[in-house]
């Protein structure tokens, strides 16, 4: 288990990234304090939130995250004339 401090960290990520993918966990410290622990995805038993399973998911292959940012809201489109259900029933008969 590698110790390592915040701007040691944020110079070499990349390094430290492949020392996790290899199963090694790395404690960020800040001001020689431990405030947070890398580990590999696998490695965590049970996420505390949704986006940390969601994480464990994809990194297991059974589900691709979106790629794009949804949607804000939808507005309604308001069209004249009859209701498009009621076009469809006329259409089949």
């Amino acid at each position: 288990m590698a110790a390592v401090g915040v701007k040691e960290l944020k110079n070499r990520l990349t390094q430290y990234l492949r020392r996790v993918k290899q199963g090694e966990e790395v404690i960020v410290t800040e001001r020689g304090r431990p405030v947070a622990l890398i580990q590999r995805i696998q490695a965590v038993e049970r996420p505390a939130s949704l986006e940390a399973r969601l994480a464990g998911l994809a990194a297991r292959g059974a589900v691709t995250l979106p790629t794009r940012r949804p949607l804000r809201s939808v507005r309604p489109v308001r069209v004249a004339g009859p209701p498009v259900s009621r076009l469809i029933l006329d259409d089949r008969r």
